[in-house]
């Protein structure tokens, strides 16, 4: 009985989750122009969309961002990970964890704010730039959160082991660290990337005239009136997140059964 009601509440919870989503992209297929009443099949919004070439442009931007930024913090934050777990006084480790957690827990309006404040004061002109260093700026902490406990699983004896054979601090961290701890990276490369395409709060303080986000341009548009351009740019963005989840599922699996491969390999 209690297996069949967690069933059903899995249900339910999918169908509030997914069902807006579905209704959204449902309608990028309909001829009218409102979500009023479906009005029959056409491909005509997708059309629309691919030829808006400002839309296009806003789209390569976001990807731009989105990948550059995750790419940055992730190295950034592996390497602070790594530095967190080789500090020895305890007191000094916690007060780093609290000074990486506090950009997670703070309000996104006062982040961005903030970020709009310190650009301002030191003159840098608000854009490409901004927004970029501003994802950086909070996606660090996600992958520190990712990597960390790949980093606390790692036996010291297999580090010992390592150097005891002769391997070089280079060759501890590139043939024992980073292969270990490369699903933490993974995990917190594709956590940055996604928080990157969907922040709104952050980018909205600091872009300028003319660069935006996608986020900033939909929140634009929308306030205009009901488009269903929008519609079926949403239906393209759940596919590359699809895609995106599909790509991490694809890693994680390669990499589970490479490790399985060593492991029968070294018995």
């Amino acid at each position: 009985m209690k297996h069949k009601f967690a069933n059903v509440y899995l249900i339910l919870v999918f169908l509030v989750l997914y069902a807006p989503i579905i209704f959204l992209i449902a309608y990028s297929f309909s001829q009218g122009e409102t979500m009023t009443n479906f009005h029959g099949f056409t491909w005509r919004h997708y059309q629309t969309l691919f030829s808006d070439s400002r839309m296009l442009a806003i789209v390569a931007n976001t990807l731009l961002v989105a990948l550059l930024s995750a790419l940055i913090a992730t190295l950034i934050g592996t390497l602070g990970a790594l530095s967190i777990t080789r500090t020895t006084k305890r007191v000094t480790r916690e007060s780093l964890l609290a000074l990486n957690n506090v950009l997670m827990v703070s309000p996104d309006v006062i982040i961005g704010a903030s970020f709009l404040i310190f650009f301002t004061m030191l003159k840098i002109p608000l854009g490409f730039g901004t927004v970029l260093m501003s994802h950086i700026a909070f996606e660090i902490p996600i992958v520190v959160l990712m990597v960390l406990p790949r980093l606390r699983e790692m036996s010291a004896s297999l580090l010992d082991a390592a150097q005891d054979l002769g391997a070089t601090t280079r060759q501890l961290l590139t043939q024992v660290i980073i292969p270990f701890i490369s699903p933490g990276i993974f995990a917190g490369f594709f956590m940055a990337l996604t928080y990157s395409l969907d922040d709104f709060a952050v980018t909205f303080f600091v872009t300028g005239n003319g660069f935006s986000t996608l986020s900033v341009e939909i929140y634009s548009r929308a306030r205009q009136g009901i488009n269903l351009e929008i519609n079926a740019l949403s239906g393209v963005m759940f596919l590359f997140s699809l895609l995106l989840v599909g790509g991490y599922y694809w890693i994680q699996q390669a990499s589970h059964k490479r490790r399985q491969r060593k492991r029968e390999v070294a018995s």
